[in-house]
């Protein structure tokens, strides 16, 4: 079924490339040690002690947050706000950009995010339980920790940066949503730069936990690096992460007139909404969001190379999401490979769909197809042809990824990246 999207006559369709990545993930802090343990079938989970519930399975980040930010700064701000700042810095640095002549004026900063300030709430709470719920005692800090938009604003504050800053709260669907705003943004002619992407600090609440846990979808697993088992018929749950991927997105014309190295093109994207259940994914919709961005992109099925999943372990959502790419993709697309980053690294909520395509960035280079870990027993509701299992695949080309992203309340998200040919 064709989709409904036209693009509107004075739409500009300026051509939108990907110069700069800076990300911190569970099992790596650089786009090149993230991509080496995914070749690798490095997982990076591991206990993490949560209040109220002891030891539970989590992936934890282990960037250095004082390479950009004082002590004093990383005690005000938040956990997602010192993410957002280590992983913008390295993608300005990546793309070669120089701080001293950043167009603060005309750079915005674009961030997904999951949620925001539950942390901080939960903090102030247990602390001021310790004397008797006097309020005396909370802290003044508080607002500014919990608005929504502060990620976003402690990255701004951090680099000085005077163009539009705020978050897209897109639940998992949030860090593709980061760039297909600021595609939308560099288009518009609202800014020359784009900082964009996703980040999370879900790990320090335990509110999230507890919910997972409540819904019977937390992962459980006696050995941490195997807890996270997209499609194996063991799977029993999500872990939970933190993380963060930044891009910095420029218009060619500008990114060709500083001799940027452009790592990819973005080519298409679809988003959506389910409209039928607060949790539950509907295959229908998903399939129809990726319809969407094939052809948003003016492609057909078969042109994509790389489709990255966003699938959870969850038991049903994954049979959900392989329906729907099923439906998309059938038995005739031979070139077209499936693969799964959340085995590795957990759910990142807000950062996953930035996170999951950084690390299929690196496969219009080497030609190779990082795996899906921890398939042990391949539940067959999953089974998709092309699925690429434990062991990285060699592709005869990759010129396409496509790049899932799945969220509550029924927001759906895909983005393609096609790579650069001048």
């Amino acid at each position: 079924m064709a989709s409904d999207f036209h693009p509107k006559p004075h739409m500009n369709l300026a051509r939108i490339v990907i110069t700069g990545v800076g990300l911190t993930a569970p099992n790596g802090n650089s786009l090149q040690e993230f991509r080496a343990n995914l070749l690798a079938g490095k997982a990076g989970i591991e206990w993490l002690d949560v209040r109220y519930m002891g030891r539970l399975l989590a992936g934890v980040c282990h960037y250095d947050p004082l390479k950009y930010q004082t002590r004093k700064e990383v005690r005000v701000g938040t956990r997602a706000g010192s993410i957002s700042i280590w992983c913008a810095r390295e993608a300005l640095a990546d793309g070669g950009f120089d701080m001293a002549s950043l167009p603060r004026s005309r750079t915005g900063i674009y961030i997904g995010c999951t949620e925001h300030g539950n942390v901080e709430t939960e903090n102030e709470i247990y602390a001021i339980s310790k004397f008797n719920y006097d309020t005396k005692y909370w802290s003044h800090y508080h607002n500014p920790r919990t608005v929504a938009n502060n990620p976003a604003g402690e990255t701004s504050l951090s680099l000085g940066v005077t163009g539009p800053a705020y978050t897209i709260g897109a639940a998992c669907a949030a860090g593709n949503l980061g760039l297909i705003h600021a595609s939308q943004m560099l288009r518009l002619g609202e800014v020359d730069l784009a900082i964009c992407g996703g980040v999370s600090e879900s790990i320090h609440t335990f509110g999230i936990f507890a919910g997972f846990k409540s819904q019977g979808a937390l992962a459980v697993n006696d050995v941490p690096a195997k807890a996270s088992r997209p499609f194996d018929r063991a799977r029993n749950g999500i872990v939970v992460s933190e993380g963060g991927c930044l891009y910095t997105l420029e218009r060619l014309d500008d990114a060709l007139a500083r001799g940027a190295r452009i790592y990819a093109e973005i080519a298409g994207y679809g988003v959506n909404s389910d409209a039928s259940d607060y949790v539950l994914p509907n295959p229908t919709r998903q399939a129809e969001c990726v319809r969407k961005s094939i052809e948003h992109a003016g492609l057909k099925p078969a042109d994509i190379h790389i489709v990255n999943t966003h699938a959870t372990a969850t038991t049903l959502g994954d049979i959900q999401e392989c329906e729907a790419i099923r439906s998309v993709f059938g038995q005739g697309c031979p070139e077209t490979f499936i693969n799964n980053t959340k085995s590795f690294i957990g759910h990142c909520m807000g950062a996953a769909g930035a996170l999951e395509l950084a690390g299929n960035l690196p496969s219009f280079d080497d030609l190779v197809v990082h795996p899906t870990i921890n398939v042990d027993d391949l539940d067959p509701a999953c089974a998709l042809p092309g699925l690429v299992l434990n062991t990285p695949a060699r592709a005869g080309r990759v010129d396409t990824i496509l790049n899932n992203s799945f969220g509550m309340l029924g927001i759906n998200s895909t983005l393609i990246v096609k790579r650069f040919v001048a």
